[in-house]
């Protein structure tokens, strides 16, 4: 309780609950918050005030630098698909065998993509896959015939964002370790998309707030107009 208690005390020193920050300031406080004995993920939480039914807001977004995870890949496909999946680095590779070890409960994958002559038979695992935002989805680049594409950026560090039942966007965008310009880079780059991605979140009243933070880290709110060109 003594190291929770100094933890807490490190961050309310260093924070400002009612400012709100540019974001070079913030990620130098991420960077200068009290040490941990592993790599905390840096999170982009962006609050909407727009419903979920009436916004069905979503999207892809690469960051240059990555997440700094190593994103497990199951590819959903048949034939000669199988040879470029392997080839492009994805660590699960299969077919109808592939549909069964999943519906059996097994779930050792970060992202699922697929081909679209797949999807019929990967449609009664909607259920499944669906609620855990594994479910291939051609909006997201992760049903399609390209392969080698497909699997070769989700490996480099895109990833895929979607506003939640609490009209929240939320989403990964790197290491504590990086760079602090790295994940300034990543964090300016995931925002922008994420604001062109509809034009409802070009109107400023639309956005509510927007924050950053570590895994054991405080959270930082930002400055909504830095993010505006």
């Amino acid at each position: 309780m003594t190291g929770m208690s100094k933890r807490k005390k490190l961050i309310k020193e260093l924070v400002d609950k009612k400012k709100e920050y540019e974001l070079e300031e913030a990620v130098s406080i991420l960077k200068n918050g009290p040490k941990t004995g592993f790599d905390q993920t840096v999170e982009i939480a962006m609050k909407l005030n727009l419903e979920q039914s009436a916004a069905p807001i979503r999207g892809t977004v690469s960051l240059p630098h990555g997440t700094g995870k190593k994103v497990r890949i199951a590819v959903f496909c048949k034939g000669d698909f199988e040879k470029k999946a392997r080839e492009a680095g994805a660590e699960h590779v299969g077919g109808d065998d592939l549909i069964k070890k999943v519906s059996e409960g097994w779930f050792d994958f970060d992202v699922a993509v697929a081909t679209p002559d797949m999807m019929r038979d990967l449609a009664r695992l909607g259920k499944i896959l669906g609620p855990r935002g594994l479910m291939p989805n051609p909006k997201a680049g992760t049903v399609t015939t390209d392969i080698t594409k497909a699997v070769t950026e989700l490996k480099a560090g895109k990833i895929e964002f979607r506003i939640d039942k609490l009209s929240g966007i939320k989403g990964p965008v790197g290491k504590l370790s990086f760079e602090g310009k790295a994940l300034v880079e990543n964090i300016r780059i995931f925002i922008t998309a994420v604001l062109n991605s509809n034009p409802r979140l070009q109107k400023p009243q639309n956005i509510k707030s927007i924050a950053v933070s570590s895994t054991m880290g405080p959270g930082l709110k930002l400055e909504k107009g830095q993010f505006r060109q």
